[in-house]
């Protein structure tokens, strides 16, 4: 059995603005077993970040962690102080924020900025700090790291500035990374490498990943679990490869299938209809029930729970409920998908 070393459990983080308050993160839970990468994918605004951050508990002033438990090594983060906080993040679970040019101080060498951290948790002289920030840039594959180390970030190119976030995540070693969206605003070339050298690092260091993004090809190709989110929530959570080759909710189907595919000539990509619900008027039932065209007056009624199915895996769907029985035997849905429930094929397809 693998060792869980970290566990969100109904998490629920909310911002409150003049408009009222908005349930940025509602009911989150997953596991990061030790050494294994797990993805967090969704579109925009379903509340990947907010998740990450969460944990590290670097919310803005006007959010709050309102609930839930974050267990890292059977300990509660939320019990923490801030004091207790600030010597595990960069320290123990560290981040690779979005935008390097917008994360990284513009007025500080690249130097100095990795340095920070290390002689903050690993109390080292500036001089010893200086020489360990030079070989995490060798280590992250940044050439001449003697000479990069006194630079400034508008010197350096888009990939070298990733390189330079993940030298300063890995400055102390840290047992979890979290990758926000680590290669956007990057061509494919560097893409690659950037997610290459993630694997590479991981395998070395023995570190657990979480690697938030929205794209199901950067999912695929690292990932060993995936946790699909939607509004806030998590709707299904499984291994990589059951996912891919049997996804179950009606979202996770649909993502799958706007996909485009190598195996045929021509194909007519699937799109999900309608839009993302406003986060202050979240529909009353299932989030995604507007935009699910197996909807019934249950799934508009009643918010379906985080439920295991015949499998074990998590989904957040009335399909896999008992509940479900008399609903609907048929669904018409994308292309070419079937979901188990009870062990009754319920047909997505057209």
């Amino acid at each position: 059995m693998e060792t869980v070393l970290l566990e969100v459990r109904d998490l629920r983080t909310s911002f409150f603005t003049d408009d009222g308050e908005v349930k940025a993160v509602d009911g989150v839970s997953f596991a990061l077993p030790l050494g294994k990468t797990l993805g967090i994918v969704g579109e925009s605004g379903s509340g990947k970040s907010i998740t990450a951050l969460s944990i590290l508990k670097l919310i803005a002033d006007n959010g709050k962690i309102i609930g839930g438990e974050i267990h890292y090594k059977g300990n509660d983060l939320l019990t923490y102080s801030d004091k207790q906080m600030r010597d595990i993040r960069g320290n123990a679970i560290s981040m690779i924020f979005q935008e390097p040019m917008t994360s990284l101080n513009p007025v500080f060498t690249v130097g100095q900025q990795i340095s920070e951290s290390i002689m903050k948790h690993q109390n080292l002289s500036k001089k010893a700090a200086l020489v360990k920030s030079v070989e995490l840039l060798k280590l992250v594959g940044i050439p001449s790291p003697d000479k990069r180390i006194k630079q400034y970030p508008y010197e350096l190119s888009g990939g070298m500035r990733q390189r330079v976030m993940i030298a300063m995540a890995l400055a102390c070693n840290p047992e979890i990374l979290i990758a926000d969206e680590p290669t956007t605003a990057l061509d494919v070339t560097i893409q690659a490498q950037i997610l290459r050298l993630i694997r590479e690092l991981q395998m070395r260091l023995g570190m657990s990943v979480i690697m938030i993004t929205h794209d199901l090809g950067v999912v695929a190709e690292t990932c060993d679990y995936v946790a699909v989110m939607y509004a806030g929530q998590v709707v299904e959570y499984s291994d990589v490869v059951t996912l891919f080759q049997k996804p179950k909710h009606p979202y996770t189907i649909g993502l799958m299938n706007s996909l485009p595919r190598h195996d045929v000539e021509v194909e007519k990509l699937e799109s999900i209809k309608g839009n993302v619900p406003n986060p202050k008027e979240m529909p009353t039932g299932c989030r995604f029930a507007p935009r699910c065209p197996a909807a019934t007056d249950l799934c508009r009624r009643e918010m379906p729970a985080l439920m295991k199915d015949v499998e074990g895996n998590d989904v957040r769907c009335w399909i896999y409920s008992e509940k479900w029985e008399g609903e609907s035997e048929v669904i018409v849905y994308g292309e070419k998908r079937i979901a188990e429930s009870r062990g009754t094929e319920t047909i997505l397809s057209d």
